[in-house]
């Protein structure tokens, strides 16, 4: 049993990846709740798009065959996964695909339940229903635009309808405060600025996605502006490239950090916040 650390919301964000991946159906209402009671203060999220247009919160835009169950009870298989496209899929289609039942093998102390895909609306209604009812502090939540240029028109629209979408279901839902928008897709990311300048969107905090080996000075500038949030991979990061993103007023959230030494590593080099797939790891990661 790895020992668990602390976190002080006030002044370190602790996202819980997919909800919290490591011991719930990621990416499901029941890992979200979990991760409101394990005290994380920003809910990390992916979305993609239905045919009918509805924003479904996934990590990829098909069913993953780890763990994904047809409406037949049938596992989806490797062959056929990524014939299962969610964009060429109506929601009430994707709703009957269990995503919970079989656990996921990389993930062992994952509880098995059965459950589905939930729209973004579905989300936010009942974790702030759940945090309301519980009497908890509001949390913030990080939704990743699940975007490549390689698959505009085929698993996803391109950025501006697919943007134009998520705007629509968080305006009135949330406050701008409580939202960022990451992205790996950095078109994705200048769509949203441009329209939030504009006075169109949530002017929502934005952050961005790294896994590249480019660096942090080249990555901000290809992006065109300086972002919120930095978001790379855990092991890109140093502690020089903390300190020079910190000068340019822009904070530091790497992912998906799940090893207690690497949480305390970096915490102590000085990263605002981290992405895990097991926030009772981090529950009480020293300040």
């Amino acid at each position: 049993m790895i020992p668990p650390i602390t976190v002080s919301p006030a002044s370190f964000d602790l996202e819980g990846h997919r909800g919290c991946r490591g011991l719930m159906p990621e990416n499901t209402i029941p890992a979200f709740l979990k991760a409101l009671d394990l005290g994380v203060t920003t809910l990390e999220m992916d979305v993609v798009i239905s045919k009918d247009r509805q924003v479904v919160v996934s990590h990829e835009p098909y069913f993953n065959a780890d763990f994904s169950i047809a409406p037949d009870g049938k596992p989806v298989s490797k062959a056929e996964q990524k014939k299962l496209i969610l964009y060429q899929m109506t929601y009430d289609q994707i709703r009957q695909y269990d995503t919970g039942s079989n656990g996921n093998p990389k993930y062992p102390e994952q509880q098995k339940q059965r459950t589905h895909k939930p729209l973004l609306t579905e989300v936010i209604e009942q974790v702030e229903a759940y945090r309301q009812q519980h009497t908890l502090a509001p949390v913030a939540y990080n939704i990743e635009i699940k975007s490549e240029a390689n698959e505009y028109n085929k698993s996803q629209p391109e950025p501006a309808a697919f943007c134009d979408l998520v705007q629509t279901v968080l305006a009135g839902r949330l406050p701008a405060e409580r939202i960022i928008i990451q992205s790996f897709d950095f078109a994705v990311l200048k769509h949203w600025k441009q329209q939030a300048d504009e006075g169109r969107y949530l002017p929502v905090r934005l952050s961005a996605l790294v896994e590249n080996l480019r660096g942090a000075e080249k990555n901000v500038a290809d992006l065109g502006f300086k972002p919120a949030i930095y978001s790379p991979y855990y092991r890109l990061l140093s502690q020089r490239t903390i300190r020079s993103l910190h000068e340019q007023g822009i904070q530091v959230v790497p992912w998906t950090v799940n090893q207690c030494s690497d949480m305390e590593r970096l915490k102590r080099w000085g990263v605002d916040g981290l992405i895990t797939d097991y926030p009772d790891r981090a529950v009480g990661l020293s300040n």
